[in-house]
């Protein structure tokens, strides 16, 4: 007798800066998605896909909601993470802790209006000393609406990941597996590859570089033992090139090892990576730029 299989789309949500980045990446257990302490690190959709014995969950990580910032790639950003709503089998709102503020209230406001379940985790549960005072926090978030079920998680030390994958399977449809099982992500290579340089370039920069860097794959050749990458990365302003690429080109050149060494793990051979530092005057304003993070 065939074993029934579920299959299904889970929209990851939340405010800025809530750990949905840093829980899709758990879920996983794979780094796939750009997770650091400053809102917008994520800009795209991107989905990843866990397959289970009988399950397959097809998560998407979303950006995050940000009031307040009027720029063009902000607007898009959110519509990004709005449209995914409409899009998938279930939602998986992300809040933290004991912080509920104007961002969750409109991100909340636009859930209810979706017609699939909703599941609620409650992220960064470690920073709590005694369990009795979850309680209060849990009977808050029953109060705003009647989410399915209620998951208190910590996506940073990956406790409740196991809880959280059977609550998600038990709302996904009977359906057959839409991806090969050792399908790991269905993006392209030149989006994975500029995904990784961006993350390099924002880990690297730390506090020294505000989210104005974007990053584009202008060469990619496979060879049998060899994977050569050209990369640009683009900033807004000219004050901003030689901040990343640092002193005697050492900025660059960390950035470069780091996301080699990811990239040779990716595709499992070598990798020559170079990389260029450009300006491109207000980028996130100008609309034939901002359109490629469109959904």
């Amino acid at each position: 007798m065939a074993i029934k299989t579920h299959c299904g789309f889970v929209a990851i949500v939340g405010r800025a800066n809530v750990g949905k980045s840093t829980l899709f990446n758990a879920l996983l257990d794979e780094q796939l998605s750009i997770a650091t302490h400053k809102p917008q690190t994520t800009r795209h959709n991107i989905r990843g896909i866990l397959s289970l014995e009988s399950t397959q969950l097809v998560l998407v990580d979303t950006p995050g909601i940000q009031l307040g910032n009027k720029r063009l790639i902000n607007k898009v950003l959110i519509n990004n993470a709005l449209s995914s709503l409409q899009e998938v089998d279930v939602i998986l709102m992300v809040t933290e802790m004991g912080r509920w503020g104007d961002e969750d209230d409109y991100l909340l406001k636009q859930v209810k209006q979706a017609n699939c379940p909703v599941i609620l985790a409650i992220n960064k549960i470690d920073r709590i000393k005694d369990k009795p005072a979850l309680f209060p926090i849990l009977e808050d978030a029953k109060s705003r609406y009647e989410f399915e079920e209620i998951v208190p998680i910590s996506a940073l030390h990956d406790k409740s990941m196991n809880v959280l994958t059977k609550v998600l399977s038990r709302q996904v449809p009977e359906s057959v597996f839409l991806f090969p099982e050792d399908v790991t992500w269905d993006r392209d290579d030149a989006f994975v590859i500029s995904e990784i340089v961006r993350g390099a370039a924002i880990t690297q920069l730390h506090k020294e570089l505000p989210y104005a860097i974007y990053t584009e794959v202008e060469n990619l050749v496979f060879d049998e033992d060899l994977v050569t990458i050209d990369v640009i990365i683009w900033v807004e302003k000219d004050s901003q090139k030689p901040i990343v690429i640092g002193k005697k080109g050492s900025k660059l050149k960390a950035i470069g090892e780091q996301a080699r060494n990811r990239l040779e793990r990716v595709f499992g051979k070598k990798v020559m990576l170079k990389t260029w530092v450009k300006v491109k005057q207000n980028w996130q304003d100008i609309q034939d730029i901002v359109a490629q993070f469109e959904q």
